[in-house]
């Protein structure tokens, strides 16, 4: 296993994540939602570093891949919101975006409920294996197509506790 964004990058890259959000939700109380499990670290990461007054958060929880390395097609829903979006300014957290499928599902599904505004912001996009488009407005890396782990990421609920970004070569997946 080898580190592909060292942690030092990952934390200064979130920083200036923050920073955007905080000047664009200045005077606003956004609801983050946080996407489950994968977006835990970089959530609670995001929100201390912003220099918002207020803001809420809430979670959902997904399923789309299983303990597989390959999205299933399929996306659901193991645990919904606690609070209504319904006229809230929303900001969708997700760990990262690779065939879009899933983000697409979400992004509608929160749309569905008439938020004030939704905008989404994730740690990783894997352009190479975009299947659908799905409008990110706050990007921390694009990587390349290779299977990552660390940062709340895991690999069958391995490798969350790694403070960077690693790549998972096979002999990592046995």
């Amino acid at each position: 296993m080898r580190y592909l964004i060292l942690p030092e990058k990952v934390q200064a890259r979130v920083q200036e994540l923050a920073d955007r959000i905080s000047e664009d939700y200045q005077g606003k109380t956004p609801l983050f939602v946080g996407v489950l499990k994968g977006a835990f670290v970089f959530l609670a990461d995001l929100i201390r570093a912003t220099r918002l007054e207020n803001l809420w958060v809430d979670f959902l929880a997904v399923s789309s891949y299983g303990d597989a390395t390959v999205h299933s097609g399929e996306v659901q829903i193991l645990k919904d919101l606690s609070v209504s979006v319904e006229g809230r300014h929303v900001i969708l957290v997700e760990d990262i975006v690779d065939t879009g499928l899933t983000l697409r599902y979400l992004r509608q599904l929160l749309l569905d409920r008439n938020p004030a505004s939704l905008r989404i912001c994730v740690l990783l996009d894997k352009k190479e294996r975009r299947e659908v488009e799905v409008p990110v407005d706050y990007v921390g890396f694009e990587i390349p197509d290779a299977f990552v782990v660390g940062y709340g990421l895991d690999w069958a609920e391995r490798y969350r506790h790694l403070p960077g970004i690693a790549v998972v070569d096979g002999s990592e997946a046995s």
